[in-house]
């Protein structure tokens, strides 16, 4: 079966006025229209295409880029809502559709929400839904401290940006550990902090345990300003004593500390104190 939803890499076998069709291994055909066919081809070539159903519930091939493949999650922008539900722009022709079921908040058109692509099993219809927490994978998840994912954040609350980790598991940033602008849709790259008891996954936005600094002094200050929600009072003109209550070091060696994170363009050194950059 040629599956929906996703890329297939298919066999040209014959041409009509319609256009190519295109088969897989079980000799399954699927129509490529005219204006999505290769001007130069020949019968046993093979194409890459993205398989969906059109307005007539056929599967149809494209070459178009959708921006969300089946069961991962993508921002997208509602470009219609009707009497049955929001259609979303996602690079097809045909738009995608989401229930009102299917909302976790009314959709308003002209506004973009994260969104899962989902399939109707009984009917093959793709459709998508914004109850992102219902569409995590159940389970422990298979991530380890430490490890490096990719997350998409996809809402903010109080307590900082809940994502999607992997396109499979639920995840969150916390606020307090977050020094740079964050926007719902962002993809990013986290490291797995740990899984929790009820399997959902907490995420840091920095490596776990590592931060690229030669001189231990350098890495200690940089350290404490993350776990100071990215500030210090503490700056190159600071008492000595003060300076020593903090760190245990010298002023001199604190001078230094700082003076290399600045360079780095880590930090920003301000008459108070010291704080982290916002800039990637």
């Amino acid at each position: 079966m040629i599956p929906v939803g996703k890329y297939s890499e298919l066999e040209i076998v014959r041409s009509t006025d319609n256009g190519l069709y295109l088969k897989d291994s079980f000799n399954e055909e699927v129509l490529l229209p005219n204006k999505y066919c290769p001007t130069k081809y020949t019968y046993g070539d093979k194409i890459k295409v993205f398989v969906y159903l059109d307005h007539e519930a056929r599967k149809v091939a494209t070459t178009l880029t959708p921006r969300v493949l089946l069961n991962e999650f993508a921002l997208l922008e509602v470009k219609t809502v009707a009497e049955v539900g929001a259609f979303l722009d996602w690079g097809m022709e045909k738009d995608l559709f989401v229930p009102f079921r299917e909302q976790a908040v009314p959709m308003e058109e002209g506004k973009s929400y994260v969104v899962q692509l989902s399939l109707d099993h009984r009917t093959s219809r793709l459709y998508a839904s914004s109850k992102v927490e219902n569409r995590f994978e159940e389970g422990r998840p298979e991530l380890s401290p430490g490890q490096e994912v990719e997350v998409l954040v996809y809402r903010e609350t109080d307590l900082g940006f809940p994502v999607v980790v992997s396109n499979l598991y639920g995840g969150m940033v916390f606020r307090n550990e977050v020094f740079k602008p964050i926007n719902i849709g962002d993809q990013l790259t986290g490291y797995v902090k740990k899984v929790r008891e009820d399997n959902k996954v907490d995420i840091s936005l920095q490596p776990i345990g590592y931060t690229n600094f030669i001189d231990p002094n350098t890495e200690m200050v940089y350290q404490k300003l993350l776990d100071n929600h990215g500030s210090l009072k503490l700056g190159d003109k600071s008492d000595a004593e003060a300076i020593y209550e903090t760190f245990g070091i010298s002023k001199k060696a604190y001078k230094k500390a700082i003076g290399a994170l600045y360079k780095q363009k880590k930090i920003l050194i301000k008459p108070d104190g010291i704080t982290l950059s916002r800039k990637k």
